[in-house]
């Protein structure tokens, strides 16, 4: 008998319990924002993606340039070379050397600046919807905004919205 109630009892607090859980659940707002997809629709990320490539096009270009005498010099060399003196092919191909090392310096050199401003607009960019994000979670009052996520249904999805908003404020200088 005593069993029996216990668990009647039992019985009784884990549907109470189920209840609680599902009202609680129903009155918890979520959102989910994709990162990625804000970084590369919105107009605050494109016009910082123009930005850096008219900054660094025309020292791409030269590089390229450089490249390009780089390599017909290398390909005279190959059709003069069993013309050439041992003396005058040595010096030629050294002077090949130092310019190739020079040409990959600059290439390394030319990458490290284009990633250091690709972070630092990325980051200005991320900020920028962070806030905008924060605006939306306290005007709308969310409980959670989650922007790594497995799986997300278009329900909590508030990404289009992130990036309407953020369209609306205008690039960032």
């Amino acid at each position: 008998m005593m069993k029996t109630s216990m668990l009647k009892t039992l019985a009784a607090a884990l549907a109470l319990a189920a209840i609680s859980a599902t009202a609680i659940a129903q009155d918890l707002k979520i959102g989910y924002v994709n990162s990625e997809r804000v970084l590369r629709e919105a107009a605050p990320a494109k016009a910082a993606l123009a930005r850096m490539e008219a900054e660094f096009s025309k020292r791409d270009r030269e590089l390229n340039d450089q490249a390009g005498k780089l390599k017909a010099a290398a390909e005279k060399l190959d059709k003069d070379g069993p013309t050439l003196g041992e003396a005058e092919r040595t010096r030629r191909q050294r002077e090949l050397v130092e310019q190739d090392r020079d040409l990959q310096r600059k290439r390394r050199e030319f990458q490290e600046d284009l990633n250091q401003r690709k972070n630092e607009e990325l980051a200005s960019v991320v900020e920028r919807a962070n806030r905008v994000i924060k605006q939306i979670f306290d005007q709308e009052k969310y409980d959670v905004i989650l922007q790594e996520v497995v799986f997300a249904g278009p329900r909590v999805d508030i990404t289009e919205k992130v990036i309407k908003a953020l369209n609306a404020a205008g690039p960032a200088k």
